[in-house]
């Protein structure tokens, strides 16, 4: 693996996008930090984490960690102890599900978070292949939100956080979405908790992520492979973090924060972004169509100092042409912040939008036992009318 990877040479940026942000309110933020307690769950994921080390620099009285991932958080622990971390933060991490009896337990017998982050998603398109994994983004992404705030409105805490996609905005996949239904559903609780999110673009080499994926494969010597013809933005972790953290704390009830994408961003294609890691990683790329032909030939081409790439066709489920960050009718305001917009929730959209409507539906799935993705699919576009799901029959999984 890269460890000294330079994300941003990689990007073809010279900078930290929120620089200017980070510089101007840095003072502010290490204020309301310094006097606040936090939750943060889905703490161990790529996000997650930077969020975690973002919050924690500003030494805050308490910071708790959420994550079914075990190992990610010891990884976690043991990146922050060995850092210069203040023994006055009270840090504990926690393994459990949001949606179990055990959490329940945990938070109603803490004091009330002054802020609560939720960094917890299922967020890769392919989870849709099936109806049961499908089921469980549902779960995770709109129905333990619904409980996170109920519990949060009942003990009394002040803020909630809950990370959202470009994929939200006109979605075309089940991800994209529970993702919208979950904005919804924060807009549905303004009246009782002061809530904001954040959409943001691609995080680059993101866990699970493909370019992610790109680093296993030059680990594990097999072919790169990416697909024709699709460009993508990209912003670093650390950047994701940091946005995160600044819609969380500079918010107002009902802000989504969305990075300024055509104006400092450019997008990239992912088969040039496999020869860029190529090039950085000391190997010339070998383009092919052809994915047996980039299997067979890997040993040979990397005595030559050269690597496979198989370019695959653009035609999986659920993929859009190029990210959006903002419907038409939002209009964000661009003006607060050099490189950050914000839309608020409660200026836009219809009152016909009704989650309780799908969360009923989903729980009567249940009930009944069995279910379909084309079901869910109607549940979610009877809340979001403007969802049209592309599905091709054909999924990420299917392919190298």
């Amino acid at each position: 693996m890269l460890f000294d990877m330079d994300i941003s040479k990689i990007l073809g940026r010279e900078e930290f996008l929120f620089r200017e942000e980070v510089e101007k309110y840095g003072e502010l933020i290490r204020d309301i930090v310094r006097r606040s307690s936090f939750l943060v769950l889905g703490g161990a994921g790529s996000v997650g984490q930077q969020v975690v080390k973002e919050l924690i620099k500003y030494t805050p009285p308490k910071l708790h960690i959420v994550d079914l991932n075990e190992n990610n958080l010891v990884e976690l622990v043991r990146d922050v102890r060995s850092s210069d971390l203040e023994s006055s933060v009270e840090f504990k991490t926690f393994v459990l599900d949001i949606s179990s009896r055990e959490f329940e337990e945990y938070f109603r017998n803490e004091t009330p978070f002054d802020y609560i982050m939720n960094l917890s998603a299922l967020k890769h398109v392919r989870s849709e292949k099936d109806p049961y994994t499908l089921m469980r983004m549902v779960q995770v992404n709109v129905i333990n939100v619904n409980l996170l705030m109920e519990l949060a409105v009942d003990k009394g805490c002040k803020r909630f956080f809950s990370v959202s996609t470009d994929k939200a905005v006109n979605p075309v996949n089940l991800m994209g979405a529970t993702k919208r239904i979950m904005e919804l559903l924060l807009k549905s609780k303004m009246d009782a908790i002061s809530v904001s999110s954040s959409r943001f673009v691609n995080v680059a080499f993101s866990e699970g992520s493909l370019l992610w994926g790109f680093l296993k494969r030059l680990e594990k010597d097999q072919p790169l492979a990416a697909p024709e013809g699709i460009s993508r933005y990209f912003i670093t972790p650390e950047e994701a973090g940091a946005l995160c953290a600044i819609a969380a704390l500079l918010s107002k009830s009902g802000d989504i924060f969305i990075p300024k994408m055509q104006e400092t961003l450019e997008p990239l294609c992912m088969v040039d972004i496999a020869c860029r890691l190529l090039n950085y990683a000391g190997f010339e790329p070998y383009l092919t169509h052809d994915g047996a032909e980039a299997k067979r030939k890997l040993q040979f081409l990397k005595s030559q100092g050269k690597w496979p790439v198989y370019i695959t066709p653009a035609d999986t489920t659920g993929e859009k042409e190029l990210e959006e960050l903002y419907y038409p009718a939002e209009i964000p305001d661009f003006n607060k912040f050099n490189n950050i917009g914000v839309v608020n929730l409660g200026k836009v959209g219809p009152e016909r939008y009704d989650v309780a409507r799908f969360i009923d539906g989903i729980k009567i799935l249940l009930d009944r036992g069995g279910w379909s993705r084309e079901e869910i699919s109607r549940l979610a576009k009877r809340v979001i009318p403007e969802f049209v799901h592309r599905d091709t029959g054909t999924f990420l999984d299917d392919r190298m």
